[in-house]
Formats: structure tokens, C-alpha cells, sequence
């Protein structure tokens, strides 16, 4: 992965975790431990501090770096979750997806791992509730133009976090609400459509040139 586009994802990524800390904070609140937002801030915080070492490693080794400082700094449920995404996408990574098709495996390989480690799988009122959506979108996006195969991933994720609301969390410490912890969104949901947007947003420019 080239360095500098690297170091944009790495920025992109952290800044709207940073930006949004608050709001994943209050949404963690109502259904969770309350404190979602400050571990996700902590963790890509040691990201952003790292940023120099990641953005000189090889794709495969950067992304196994960005896993374990997750596993390490983000605490919680959220860390080994969201470390595991990356440390999954780390073992299957040659080279930079210059594909949708190769991109909707690199992040299939994430998810599996997310699955492995939670015990879990779509319909929990997770965060997979969101990125298996944007992987399936991902997979049909081979024909799109660039910035309409974007907005579509920013719209998935968008809207697959906001179908969390009616859901009932059966995984995880809101699944203990049980019915109460409907009507609100989760978290990790919220969380993870940040993150693909702000992915989409790094990548835009790029696809622009």
C-alpha cells in the first residue's frame, strides 16, 4: 500500500473517530458500557502516534500493526473485534486491492475473523450489521464508476447503521436490555459506517485523478 495514500486512510480514519467520539459515547450509553467512543479515540489515537512506523511497513505488515494496536489501546469488546477485522485483512494481503472485487475480499477476510472472534454473524445489532452490507455492496460495485461506486458505500453503511435502531441486541452487553435495547443505534454500527466513510472519502480524490 502506497505510503502516502496510507497515511490519508490512517487520517481520514482517526479524524472522524476523534471527531465523533461524543456522539458514539451517547449511543453507548443508552445500550452498552458508555464508554465506546473514548476506547475507539484511544485506540486510533495510538494509531495516529504510530503513523510514521505504519505508513513505512508492507501492506500486510501495516495492517497486522494497525490490528494489534487496536487489540492493545481500544480495551473493551470493541478492541480484539476491531483489532481481529484488520489482523483478518493483514493475512490474506499481498497487495493493494486495485479492484472493488479484490477490495470486497480483503474486507471478507476481516469479517470472518470478526465473526470467529465474537461468535457472532449478521442480525445481532452489531457491527457487522454494517460491514457485511458495504462487503456485499463492495462485491457488486465492479461496474460503477468510481465516485457513484463510493457514495453507494457511504449510503449502505449510512443506512445499515441506522437499520440497527428497531433491532434487539442479542450479543453483547446490550443483548442483557434485551427488549429495551430497541430503538436505539449501535454503537459498534455507528462506528464501523465512520469508518467506511471516511475510507470513501480518502479514496475519493484518488479516484478522481
Amino acid at each position: 500500500m502506497e505510503a502516502e495514500m496510507l497515511g490519508k486512510l490512517i487520517d481520514q480514519v482517526s479524524g472522524a473517530i476523534r471527531d465523533n467520539a461524543d456522539d458514539l459515547t451517547k449511543l453507548d450509553q443508552a445500550i452498552g458500557d458508555g464508554d465506546h467512543g473514548l476506547n475507539m479515540k484511544r485506540g486510533f489515537d495510538a494509531v495516529t502516534e504510530a503513523r510514521e512506523e505504519i505508513i513505512g511497513l508492507a501492506p500486510a505488515a501495516a495492517l497486522q500493526k494497525i490490528g494489534m494496536t487496536l487489540v492493545m489501546k481500544v480495551g473493551g469488546a470493541s478492541g480484539p473485534l476491531y483489532g481481529s477485522l484488520f489482523l483478518g485483512m493483514s493475512k490474506v494481503m499481498t497487495e493493494p486491492p486495485r479492484t472493488a472485487g479484490a477490495a470486497a475480499d480483503l474486507l471478507g477476510a476481516g469479517i470472518d475473523a470478526v465473526m470467529s472472534r465474537g461468535k457472532s454473524t449478521t442480525g445481532e445489532k452489531t457491527m457487522l450489521d454494517v460491514l457485511v452490507p458495504v462487503r456485499q455492496a463492495l462485491a457488486e460495485a465492479s461496474g460503477l464508476e468510481t465516485k457513484d461506486a463510493l457514495e453507494k458505500l457511504r449510503a449502505v453503511a449510512r443506512d445499515s447503521a441506522e437499520a440497527t435502531i428497531p433491532m434487539q441486541a442479542t450479543k453483547g452487553r446490550a443483548s442483557f436490555l434485551g427488549e429495551r435495547s430497541i430503538g436505539h443505534m449501535d454503537p459498534g454500527a455507528r462506528s464501523s459506517a465512520l469508518m467506511v466513510t471516511a475510507v470513501c472519502d480518502a479514496l475519493e480524490g484518488e479516484g478522481a485523478r
